[in-house]
């Protein structure tokens, strides 16, 4: 895919690719969660930019709600949860691949100061909403 220069992205998905950035590493939020915090669009307005032009930035922080790793790029996405410390199941022995999920209780990030390991949660807050007009 060629790149795309700032004057050519979409104003949406320029603001959707800066809540990706501001994802600590180790964490994650999920689609909706980043629309919610922009308090515009939804999770599949998010999907779309993300799968057009979320190479740029750590595209393995913006996940499904089900900890389901992305299709076609799970184990791109494992190495780096794993290298991020990101918390994950097991995945039971029955799953096809045997790869894990996120442990979305423990991993998501509600867009507050604090990046340790899961405050649980997610959507929008007032530090959220702060950080990401900054």
């Amino acid at each position: 895919m060629d790149r795309v220069t700032a004057e050519e992205l979409p104003e949406y998905a320029e603001r959707v690719l800066e809540v990706a950035e501001l994802i600590p590493a180790g964490r994650v939020m999920t689609y909706g969660d980043v629309a919610e915090w922009l308090g515009e669009g939804g999770p599949r307005q998010v999907g779309r930019v993300m799968a057009l032009y979320g190479g740029a930035v750590p595209w393995w922080r913006v996940v499904r709600a089900d900890g389901v790793l992305l299709p076609g790029h799970e184990l791109r996405a494992l190495g780096h949860y794993r290298q991020e410390g990101t918390p994950l199941r097991e995945a039971p022995r029955t799953a096809e691949g045997h790869v894990p999920r996120l442990d979305m209780r423990r991993a998501r990030w509600d867009g507050g100061e604090d990046s340790g390991g899961g405050s649980g949660g997610g959507g929008s807050g007032g530090a959220a909403r702060a950080m990401a007009h900054r």
